[in-house]
This record gives structure tokens, sequence and C-alpha cells, in this order.
């Protein structure tokens, strides 16, 4: 697909960043507010005057199913009240400058488990190409299947990127200052002798034993001596002897020091390095959480700020210099920049090979648009694993204290240290937990709506199933064990939100309701409401139509092409989020899958028989209705016309994963 920026770069406003509400907010707002009115009087007229009491069994559910949709959607509109379009100037253009000397340290962390090889390099080679000072960037991949084919590749790219223009324009530089240092350190060593003696003189200066000769050195070595000190450190005591000989040690430690630090950078030049960590039988590994946590809890890595990049992942090259100022902030008492309490950063997700029509309905414009907007107006902005600026400090303090709060529990914690900080291992979306950790410690988050690196999305419907489930599994799991309605430090709308997001993968059980209803009527002629006639019309219709221009109001500028896709997944994933549901709950034991990065070629009908089965029981509903009323038994019309296009409207939805389950990539000519 075609690149685009999210966002409006211009740099036409005061000060180095600014929010605005996103357009269109407050037209959203009053058709929301209309919204939740006309769906409270639905729902009030179905209560009070359309449940049929002949058929509670089937009454009953959907009355509920309906009511759980309709909290959902309160959450759902209260979630994009205050959507924010940020605008920042990038690093090398903020007011006043921020010398590229004082630019942080970044570490980019790619990881993978049994991804190609030549997957993970193109990420690689991309994050080092990013535009950003190369002593203050380091690229680590992070290799959890422990490949020997990755290593191999990380030391072959590791020497090409040190024989690189840039890298050996760097090397020129540290070593002419090596040089430097190294020459002004001879010419500290050819002056001891002479200050040595010196010294010597003056100590014997109020006797008589002084001699012309003695003098002229003195005055020849002082003089030199002075020369050489920079202009401040010239200054001299009423010792001379003393002050001479403690000038010395230091400038000699200073300058030692000073050579050491240079062959440092020179041995530190290789920027892009290997870690796989140890895993050893019979211990919990905690999946990426556990590699990422091993990263940062190692020693072997140190920068100030973190990158986390999946392994399919490309950076553009201006990534960290769009993204870093908002880390910062100046003080306008003491003149320079300093650290906020910013934990993150996010940046949407995009992929580049979804095919025409995006069969498995990969594109998240919705969710990497008005939802994140939503999110960040209320500093509820999620992680969601790749594609995020992470501050050291903020991972290390809040992993140090959910690990002390894990070791109070259990005291073996101990043995997983490393394993359980700064990323949640609590959950397989350790993503989503991790930023939940860190808003319940104070921290804030920021949501920057511009498209600065893309990936690979699974381009098959199995992949794209465990990718799914996956999600769901993890999310559930957390509701479970750190309830956000019961964790503390988090704020009302923040609980909102993490709630909201939990919430929605209950909805399984109410999809199932609404797409069995009207194959319970065809076949049986049992109604769930007891009146369609204009009562009915008079209550769901506009109730019905506001809630669709409500939501398309909110998720204006996206494609109604992709928003319809959305629509038909989340309605045809339904028994995917009801396994998700019961595995989480009965406690099996679940497992990170990694998702596959190439194609797993196949047909996956099999993957997919509930969705069928609904399918064929509508189809085969509908022609028995037909059929019916071709040979004039059918009562109440109006009733099955109703029913019937609901169930259009059904197959309609369903349609796109039972297409995804065949589909097969355009063969090459």
């Amino acid at each position: 697909m075609t690149s685009v920026s999210l966002i409006d770069n211009s740099s036409n406003f005061s000060g180095n960043s600014r929010s605005l509400l996103k357009k269109r907010t407050l037209l959203f707002r009053y058709l929301a507010e209309i919204n939740l009115i006309f769906g409270i009087w639905y729902l009030q007229w179905r209560i009070t005057y359309s449940i049929n009491f002949d058929a509670l069994w089937i009454s009953i559910p959907l009355l509920i199913a309906e009511i759980y949709s309709y909290f959902g959607g309160v959450m759902f509109v209260i979630g994009l009240w205050r959507p924010l379009v940020r605008q920042i100037k990038s690093l090398d253009q903020m007011n006043p400058l921020l010398r590229s000397s004082d630019w942080p340290t970044v570490d980019v962390f790619v990881t993978c488990y049994n991804e190609p090889p030549e997957i993970v390099e193109e990420t690689a080679k991309a994050a080092l190409a990013m535009d950003y000072p190369p002593t203050k960037l380091l690229v680590y991949v992070l290799d959890d299947g422990n490949s020997a084919d990755m290593r191999a590749m990380a030391e072959r790219l590791s020497i090409e990127d040190l024989q690189s223009p840039k890298l050996q324009q760097e090397a020129e530089r540290i070593d002419a200052e090596h040089s430097y240092l190294l020459e002004r350190l001879k010419q500290l060593e050819n002056l001891t002798p002479n200050t040595q003696a010196a010294e010597q003189w003056l100590q014997t200066s109020s006797s008589e034993l002084a001699v012309n000769r003695s003098v002229t050195e003195f005055v020849q070595s002082l003089r030199s001596l002075i020369l050489w000190l920079s202009p401040a450190d010239q200054s001299i005591s009423d010792s001379p002897g003393e002050t001479l000989r403690d000038r010395l040690i230091t400038e000699r430690k200073t300058l030692e020091e000073a050579i050491r630090k240079k062959e440092l950078e020179l041995l530190e030049l290789a920027r892009f390095r290997y870690i796989a960590r140890p895993k050893p039988a019979g211990v919990p590994h905690h999946a990426k959480a556990g590699n990422l946590n091993y990263a940062i809890f190692s020693g072997e890595t140190s920068g100030e700020f973190i990158l986390t990049l999946d392994a399919d992942h490309i950076p553009k090259p201006q990534f960290l210099k769009r993204v870093l100022p908002y880390f910062y902030i100046y003080n306008l008492l003491i003149g320079k920049y300093e650290p906020n309490k910013i934990a993150f950063v996010q940046t949407p997700q995009d992929f580049h090979n979804i095919p025409p029509g995006d069969p498995f309905g990969h594109q998240a414009h919705l969710f990497y648009g008005p939802l994140q907007q939503g999110k960040d107006g209320m500093n509820a902005a999620f992680y969601t694993g790749t594609n995020a600026i992470l501050r050291r400090e903020a991972l290390v303090s809040v992993g140090l204290q959910n690990f002390a709060e894990e070791f109070a529990k259990d005291e073996k914690s101990l043995n997983e240290f490393d394993l359980v900080g700064g990323i949640s291992s609590h959950s397989i979306t350790e993503d989503m937990n991790t930023a939940m950790r860190l808003h319940s410690a104070g921290w804030k988050s920021i949501y920057h709506n511009e498209l600065l690196a893309e990936g690979l999305a699974p381009d098959d419907l199995s992949s794209t199933l465990k990718q799914r489930l996956r999600w769901a599994q993890g999310t559930i799991q957390v509701l479970l064990r750190e309830n956000p309605l019961t964790k503390s430090g988090l704020t009302f709308w923040q609980r909102l939100h993490y709630f909201q997001t939990m919430y929605s993968y209950f909805s399984g059980f109410s999809t199932l309701i609404f797409i069995s209803c009207p194959i319970i009527y065809f076949f049986t002629g049992i109604v769930p409401v007891k009146t369609y006639g204009f009562d009915f019309a008079l209550h769901f219709l506009p109730a019905f139509i506001i809630n669709r221009l409500t939501f398309l109001t909110a998720a204006w500028g996206i494609p109604p092409r992709e928003l319809w896709r959305t629509e038909q997944y989340a309605i045809a994933l339904f028994p995917l989020f009801i396994q998700a549901v019961l595995s989480v709950l009965f406690g099996s034991n679940l497992k990170f899958q990694v998702t596959p990065k190439q194609r797993q070629s196949g047909v996956y009908l099999q993957l997919i028989w509930p969705q069928l089965l609904i399918f064929f029981l509508t189809i085969l509903g509908i022609l028995w209705s037909l059929y019916r009323f071709a040979i004039n038994h059918l009562n109440h019309p109006l009733i099955y016309l109703i029913n019937g296009a609901w169930a259009i409207y059904n197959l309609l939805l369903l349609w796109a994963i039972i297409r995804a389950s065949v589909w097969q990539p355009p063969k090459e000519t």
C-alpha cells in the first residue's frame, strides 16, 4: 500500500508542540448525546412493552444482548469524547535549540523468535539508517529462538555497518580526538621532570644554594606549563610547588580518563548487536515480555529510551526525530530542557503487504485514529508492542515496583528477576498490561498519529486467527489478574478505557444471540419481540439510524469499505471471542504464539465451521420461508420480511471471513 503521513507536519505554530481537538468533535458530541437518549428510550420500550413472555428462553437472552451492546456503545462514545490531534516540531527544529550533543541515547529492540533472518535484516538496516547521531543509537536483535542463522546475519551486518561511510567518518573523528589527547599527555610527561626540578628549587629558594641555571630552567618550565594549560587554569596559589604538583596530577588523570573514554567510544562504534538470552528448561520464560526484560535488565543495554519494533516493522528515517521531542520540556528558570513524565509515545501500525480489498481485515485506521486519539485525550493511550518509544527510567521503576509486589507474594520469583521487570509478564498481551501499569504509577502517555513504520500483516486466515485469539485471550487475562476497575492509581477515565477494551471481547455471546434469532424464527415461528409493527419501527429505526450517523461521524475520513470490513470481522469472529473467554475462565494453559511472517498456504474452511453452520442455516431458513410463501402457508409475512432483511445483513457480515478462508494470492504471470 502507499504510505501516507497521518498528521500535518507543519511547524507553523509557537512552542515545540500543540494539541487540538479533532475536527467535527462537537458534531460527534451532539450526535452521541442524541444516540444515547434514543438508545435508552428504545431499551425502556423493550423492557416494559415488547418482551414475549411466551418465549422467555429467547426473549431474555436477546434483551440482555441488547443491554450489553448499549452499555458497550456508551463506553465507546465516552471514549471518543476528547480525541486529540497532536503536532510536534522535530528534534532538530526545537526552539530553543537542543544541541545534538545533548540528544538522548536510544536502544532499538528488534524482537524475533523464528522469523526468517532476511526479514529481520531489512528491519535492522532501516533502524541503522535512521537520521540520528551514530554514537547515540544502538540496534539490538533480541533473538528468542537463538538461531545460528540469525547470529551470523547479525555479525555480518555489524561489520557492514562499521564499514559504512557514516561510521568511517565517525571513527576518523574519534581517532583524531584520541590522537590529540595522546599528544597532550606526551607534552605533560615532557614537562614533568622540569617541574619536579622547579619544586626542588622552590624548596631551597630561601637558602643561598640556588644558582642561575636552576632559576632559568624553572622559569622556562613554568612558562611552558602556563602556556600549555587552558586560560581558566592559569591561577597559581601562594604555594607554587604544591599547586604545580597537584595540577599535574589532576591534568594527567583527566587526560587518561578522556583517552579511556575515546578508546571505549571507538570500541562501541559497533551499533548493531545480538542478544540471545539463556532459556533453562523447567522455568517460565514469559515469551516476548521475558525477551524484552532480559535485554533491559541484563546490563548489555543502557539507552535512555527504547524503541520497540517487531521483526517485520521497518522504521522510517525520521522516526526518532519526530517522537523524542515529546519526552522533554523546556525549563525557563534554568534555561535548559528537562525530562517530563511521559513514559511512552505510541505511533500507528500499518502494513505494506495488504492485498486489494483487505480480505483479512488488517487495516486499523479506526483504532490507530479516532480510538487512540480519544484515549490520548484522557491520558490513556495504549502501548501496542511495536512502533513505540519508551522511557527506560519509567519501565525500570515500574518494573521494580511490580517485582517487589510479586516477591512479597512469592519469594521464588527472585529467580525470575530479569524476566518480570518493566514489561508485564502477567498476560500474553504484555503491551496493554504494561501501559496500564505505567499509567497506574502516575506516568503519562502520548499517541502520535503519524505513520513512521510499516510491517507485514498475516496474509492467510490461520495466522490471522492465531493473532486475534492471542489478543482476545491476553486482554481477558489482564481483566482477571489486574482488573482496571480496582487497580489503584488509575484515573476514572483510564479505568473506563481499559475496561471498555476488555468488555468488548465478551461480544461473541451477544453476537451469537443476534444472528440466531432470525434462524429460530424461520424454522419455529417464535419471535423474541412481542410486536414488529409500527411501535417497533417507531422505537428501533430512530435509534438505529442515529447510531450509524454517530459512528460515521466519529470515523470521518476512514474509507467506508474499511469501516464495513471492520464491522464484518467484529461480528464474524464471534466464535473466536467465545473461545477466548472460555479458555481464560476455565484456566486453559495459554501460550504466546508468534504470528507467522510468511504465508501459510491452504484453504481454512475447517477453522470457521461455526460461521459456516450459521451461514447455511440462515440461507436454508430464508429458502424455507420463501417456499412456504410460495405455497401460501406463511403467516405474518411482514415479520418474515423483517427477519429476512436481518438475516441477509448477517450473511453479508459473515461472508467476509468465509471468503478469507479460501482466499489465494494472485498468480504471478
